[in-house]
């Protein structure tokens, strides 16, 4: 008999539900737009109670979709939106305030100050971060001072903390019945801030300087563990909860990237590069974060993550701010009719450049233009931007490997809704050096998911297993010579010095 995986994908903009058979293929999926919500700038938020009336819908609807019940369910597995941060109360269940989205900056100050107490060190050095406000720890500090009555409801221990993967569970488990449990995954934890990657345990000296009382966390379990059963009212029967992930490192796994060395990148709005370093916990001197990796085990795993800000995105801009294109999947047509960018580059800055830069303050450019510019060289130089940030990410990737002693990426796996275009793929592997690999299965987040729960349940017996369920749909190839892309990264690295100048 068929076994069947049940993948939650709560995202930012969207929750989807995907089932997967055992062969990892999609057999139906679901899907509902999130309400966000922008209180004042720089700030955004969701209803923690949209996410889980959505999170559900989409779960009934693949299931009916699948022409399937519960009982053909083996596992459900879960992966979502990272750093976002709800509080809820433990005996009424309802949330004591919005979430708080990964994106939203208000804890800025809190982090200033963790800065100015000379914490820096001491919270790279235990949890792989840098101290920013994208981490879910200085939002329940904020969450805390200015709720009211949410310290005092904290300590006395009425209140609970979680990511979205963690508020999931816990409806999922029958919430406020008495049967929710209150759990995550390292790879959850080790967002926030406050988890120390080398012990996988919840940290009392961050705890104390961020001031948090530890009654509100969660219970911490490897990403492929028994994390509850779902109550019988709420898809139709019990089904085990499998496997939880954060969507970059769930993404990490569902490419079968399970060894040190291996990389994958999410070409998203952003774009989102891992590269597993296997067992060894390692600080990065390019600009780096270092993460817990999706763990099967008890075994720590960890991986060195960078992101770009702007990434598909900019093909938005070309649509919604130039005009020049009405559907983003023109943007290929266009850039195609031309045989490159005429000299002209573009580095998207619009909010600052992320890794390896850190330049919060830059702003986007556009230079190199001449009297034979047209709006299609334009086009062609900002979909090559996308794979310019990415090669400098991969770049200060095998720095750092290098420098550890290890071996340079021979390969990127990608996977997200840019990764369809074949133009900027094939540029992609031309500036590497190295083959692009697309998936049979480009749903790797979703998929990642479910292969952790079918690995907790017996649906499957190992990672070797898996890697060989993972099929390759194209390899991009390396058309241009070493001493070509060195010179177009050059080029590159030029405009970003005249980007940061500024």
């Amino acid at each position: 008999m068929t076994a069947y995986l049940l993948a939650l994908d709560q995202g930012t903009s969207s929750s989807r539900s995907i089932v997967f058979d055992a062969q990892g293929r999609l057999v139906a999926s679901a899907q509902l737009e999130l309400p966000q919500i922008y209180p004042r700038p720089g700030w955004v938020e969701h209803d923690p109670q949209e996410i889980w009336r959505t999170q559900l819908t989409t779960a009934k609807e693949a299931l009916t979709k699948a022409g399937l019940t519960a009982r053909d369910i083996r596992a459900v597995g879960i992966t979502n939106q990272r750093e976002t941060t709800v509080v809820w109360n433990r005996k009424t269940g309802a949330p004591i305030h919005h979430a708080i989205v990964w994106q939203d900056r208000r804890a800025e100050p809190i982090c200033a100050a963790l800065r100015e107490a000379g914490m820096a060190d001491t919270i790279q050095q235990k949890t792989g971060l840098l101290i920013d406000a994208y981490f879910s720890g200085s939002k329940l500090q904020w969450l805390l001072d200015h709720v009211p009555g949410a310290r005092a409801a904290a300590e006395a221990g009425d209140l609970a903390f979680g990511t979205v993967d963690c508020w999931l569970i816990w409806q999922l488990t029958g919430g406020a019945s008495g049967t929710g449990r209150h759990v995550t995954d390292v790879s959850n934890a080790s967002r926030t801030m406050l988890f120390n990657v080398h012990t996988n345990q919840w940290d009392d000296e961050l705890l104390a300087a961020l001031r948090i009382p530890k009654s509100l966390l969660p219970e911490v379990l490897p990403s492929a563990a028994d994390f509850g059963k779902t109550a019988a009212d709420v898809l139709g029967g019990e089904i085990a909860i499998g496997g939880v992930a954060g969507d970059q490192q769930s993404a990490l796994f569902g490419q079968a990237c399970f060894t040190a060395g291996m990389a994958k990148n999410t070409y998203g709005t952003g774009c989102f590069m891992l590269m597993h370093t296997g067992g060894k916990f390692q600080t990065s001197a390019n600009g780096l974060l270092t993460t817990s990796a999706a763990q099967p085990t008890a075994t720590p795993q960890f991986a060195l993550e960078g992101s770009v800000f702007v990434g598909g995105a900019v093909v938005q801009w070309l649509r919604d701010g130039l005009q020049a294109i009405e559907h983003s999947g023109q943007v290929q047509q266009l850039a195609e009719s031309v045989p490159d960018s005429g000299g002209v580059m573009m580095v998207p800055a619009f909010t600052g450049l992320g890794a390896p830069y850190w330049k919060p303050d830059a702003r986007g450019t556009i230079t190199g233009l001449t009297r034979g510019t047209t709006i299609a060289h334009i086009a062609r130089a900002a979909l090559e931007s996308i794979a310019y940030q990415s090669a400098a990410l991969l770049l200060a990737m095998s720095r750092d490997a290098v420098a550890r002693g290890g071996t340079p990426v021979s390969e990127l796996r990608v996977d997200g809704g840019a990764c369809v275009n074949n133009l900027l793929m094939q540029f992609q592997a031309d500036l590497l050096g190295i083959p692009v690999v697309r998936p049979a299965c480009v749903e790797t987040t979703a998929l990642g998911a479910a292969y952790l729960a079918g690995l907790s349940t017996g649906v499957y017996q190992s990672t070797e297993e898996l890697s060989a369920l993972w099929k390759a749909e194209r390899r991009f190839v390396p058309t241009l010579s070493k001493e070509r892309a060195d010179e177009l990264m050059q080029r590159w690295e030029q405009a970003v010095r005249q980007t940061t100048a500024a």
